[in-house]
């Protein structure tokens, strides 16, 4: 099974590309299998037994492997749902786009990624998964690169989150070095000043991945993708990456990065949901909410309660896709997702509507759907503990404005023309209408799913539900009935902007990078001239040595020889063999030589 869930994709991808023709249909299958073989390995998991494992031999003494616990067993199977009935989603909402092709092939990659992040039992294949998410996600962010803006928000994205992406290698190499394996079991017994540090350096990671302030702002301008796109990467993959690698890694954080943890993910719910609250955008509200959740599930890791940050996963994935896929729908009707332009657009859908509201009210925590139950453990984990005064008001606060935003765009969609009645797309529909009908009754399995996990929840009593209750109510009122303006007060121009300080990221880290890298590469340019004409004098030097030695040395031992060789032409001229010649030459030496003797006496 563990094979099949990750081939029944990578393999359909495959095929897709390979035949370019009928995507949909083979996405539709490779998914459909994933996710059987998916549900059949979680209803196998047990928390007594062995967990099933797949081990692949790479490096001595370091395999990689695939692993079926029950905590991974359950992400696996909640991944597989929802990309199947995005997918699903997707063959209607791309049914005219001419690079279907394309899209469903990327979009299988993506989903295989990220069932080999939830599956791996090895750092090895977690990162090797990580990195494979980062550029699907990338190339599907980036869809329509020829649109204004996208190649630009899909660079962003990359950017950001690779950046971060250093804590965790630097942070896994650590504890693989610490432990002398690669095995994430036991490199989560580390202990003691190894622990903290590692455990700080992968939150830099989930900030990346899962957008936390102040790496929160490159996940709305993700929106330029599309919307199946946005619904399944702000639901159970690339986004939700980071929260699952904390929950992962709870066993081993010690206090300290637990309470940094919890502050992070608090910051963030609160920050992040005044962003969303000052949005005009249907799809980038959606956007600054899905970081406002995660940070709510950072902070029941800080808690120390990773198991109801696990429910608010589960549920948020559920409630968050259909969210994205309904918005889809009024996009399509609309061609826009302006919240001027939407209003009344839920009046011409009234089932669709019906469908987006009951996820609005799951995640602003109104009982009996899914968010009540998860919020509820969230806010019950934070109340139990040392980090109450920390971290309990800022859940709370950010459960209110989870509240505020939703009945905002509820209330926008329901208010103005409905205008023509648009044409009907079952396919959109049914893969949007199951997702809304898990939002609302999966909290129902949290019981058998704790049992599994073999992790009891304490019991909440009455104040976590009730402050829970009544910061949704008041929240979603708040929403409805006030504008965002007036609401937010001071706080409206800063949020719009999305607390943008020098810059925001784009200041304080995005430019300063760049022009590192321009000066680097004016440096750079500048040695390579250097070189370059430090070169040409080698060469003006070297033709100069070529000249002399040529026409000066060359031309002088040459003309030497070539004199040398005509003197002893002429010499050889001399050597006749001639008798009376040779009696001659005789004659004419000693004749010169007594001429030198008799003249010496004159001059010395």
């Amino acid at each position: 099974m563990l094979s099949l869930i990750l081939l029944a994709p990578l393999l359909s991808a495959l095929l897709i590309f390979a035949l370019k023709r009928a995507p949909e249909l083979i996405a539709l299958l490779g998914a459909g299998v994933s996710l059987i073989a998916a549900l059949l390995q979680l209803a196998g998991a047990s928390a007594e037994g062995v967990a099933p494992q797949l081990v692949l031999p790479f490096l001595p003494d370091m395999p990689l492997l695939l692993i079926a616990t029950p905590l991974t067993a359950a992400m696996s199977a909640l991944v597989a749902t929802v990309a199947g009935f995005v997918l699903l989603y997707a063959t209607g909402y791309m049914g005219k786009d001419p690079q279907k092709v394309r899209f469903f092939g990327t979009m299988l990659l993506f989903v295989t990624a990220m069932q080999l992040l939830v599956l791996s039992g090895d750092w090895i294949s977690l990162l090797g998964a990580w990195e494979m998410i980062g550029f699907a996600s990338y190339l599907l962010i980036g869809f329509w690169h020829e649109r204004p803006g996208v190649a630009s928000a899909a660079t962003r994205a990359f950017m950001y989150t690779r950046s971060a992406d250093l804590g965790l290698y630097i942070g896994a190499f650590l504890l693989i070095g610490l432990a002398g394996t690669s095995e994430i079991s036991v490199t989560l017994t580390t202990t003691g000043t190894a622990s903290l540090i590692a455990g700080l350096l992968l939150l830099v990671a989930a900030m990346g991945k899962s957008a936390q302030v102040p790496l929160q702002d490159w996940l709305q301008r993700a929106m330029a993708g599309p919307t199946p796109v946005s619904a399944l990467l702000h639901s159970a993959t690339l986004v939700a990456a980071g929260a699952i690698l904390l929950i992962r890694i709870a066993p081993m954080l010690p206090a300290g990065a637990m309470l940094v943890i919890g502050i992070v993910g608090g910051v963030t719910a609160v920050i992040t949901g005044l962003i969303a609250l000052a949005e005009r955008d249907l799809k980038r509200m959606l956007a600054a909410s899905t970081s406002s959740q995660y940070g709510l599930m950072l902070a029941a890791v800080g808690a120390g309660v990773p198991v109801a940050a696990l429910l608010h996963l589960i549920a948020h994935a559920a409630i968050k896709s259909s969210l994205f896929l309904g918005a889809g729908v009024f996009q399509h009707d609309r061609e826009s997702t302006d919240m001027e332009a939407l209003a009344g657009a839920g009046r011409a859908r009234p089932r669709i509507f019906a469908g987006f509201a009951i996820s609005a009210l799951a995640l602003a925590g109104i009982p009996p759907l899914a968010g009540f139950f998860s919020k509820d453990a969230i806010i019950a984990a934070t109340l139990d503990g040392p980090t109450m005064l920390w971290l309990a008001p800022l859940v709370l606060g950010g459960t209110v404005l989870t509240g505020a935003y939703m009945g905002r765009a509820l209330k926008m969609l329901w208010n103005g023309d409905a205008g023509p009645a648009p044409s009907r797309i079952p396919q959109m529909a049914v893969g949007f209408g199951v997702l809304a009908l898990l939002a609302a009754v999966l909290g129902a399995g949290f019981g058998p799913l704790e049992e599994l996990l073999d992790i009891e929840l304490a019991e909440p009593g009455l104040l976590a539900p009730l402050l829970g209750l009544s910061a949704g109510v008041s929240g979603l009122l708040l929403g409805w009935f006030i504008a965002p303006v007036k609401l937010l007060g001071p706080l409206a121009v800063p949020a719009a902007r999305g607390f943008e300080f020098s810059g925001g990221m784009d200041g304080l880290i995005l430019r300063p990078a760049l022009a590192i890298a321009a000066l680097c590469e004016r440096l750079e340019q500048w040695l390579y001239n250097a070189v370059l004409s430090f070169g040409r004098i080698n060469l003006s030097l070297g033709q100069l040595a070529r000249l002399t030695d040529m026409d000066g040395i060359d031309k002088m031992i040459f003309g030497l020889v070539r004199r040398t060789i005509e003197t002893g032409a002429r010499a050889r001229r001399l050597q006749s063999g001639f008798i009376h010649r040779e009696l001659a030459l005789t004659a004419i030496g000693i004749a010169l030589i007594a001429v030198v003797l008799l003249a010496a006496p004159f001059y010395s």
